[in-house]
């Protein structure tokens, strides 16, 4: 299970992401159940070096999803530690400085991975239970279509 780790010291450092909030035509969410904890989320994954914020969550939805996406706009930036340094089942603890983004489906059909158990659209009334708790805040901050980005 991927939990939050209170103590930031033990991090092993700090570590550039993205995640994706993608409604269907019907408002719902899609969220990928995570092969590393079992646990529900905004498809998404770390930055790679030479890679672009916008070329990252390109190929972090395309992997994770099997989805070809564009950029609508940026939900907001998440780095606060009580929030964003999270521990892996392996034991592994990272400071996530993490961009979210909404996106809209351009082609492709969803399809799993290694890194995905399932994958499927949730009416935002209806997010399953073992969603993973810093994903929320970003549910909730791109359900509230503000213009400006939120910064956590």
């Amino acid at each position: 299970m991927i939990t939050l780790e209170r103590d930031p010291a033990r991090a092993l450092g700090i570590r550039a992401a993205v995640s994706a909030v993608i409604f269907d035509r019907r408002g719902r969410l899609l969220l990928q159940q995570r092969s590393d904890g079992g646990q529900w989320g905004l498809p998404g994954g770390s930055v790679e070096i030479g890679e672009s914020v916008r070329e990252a969550i390109a190929r972090e939805v395309l992997e994770e999803t099997g989805l070809t996406i564009g950029v609508r706009r940026m939900v907001g930036v998440y780095s606060e530690p009580a929030l964003q340094v999270v521990r892996y089942p392996d034991g592994n603890i990272w400071h996530y400085i993490s961009v979210c983004f909404e996106c809209a489906v351009r082609g492709g059909e969803l399809t799993t991975c290694d890194e995905t158990l399932a994958l499927d659209y949730f009416p935002l009334r209806r997010l399953p239970p073992a969603l993973l708790t810093n994903h929320r805040v970003r549910i909730r901050d791109a359900s509230a279509k503000k213009d400006a980005p939120f910064i956590r």
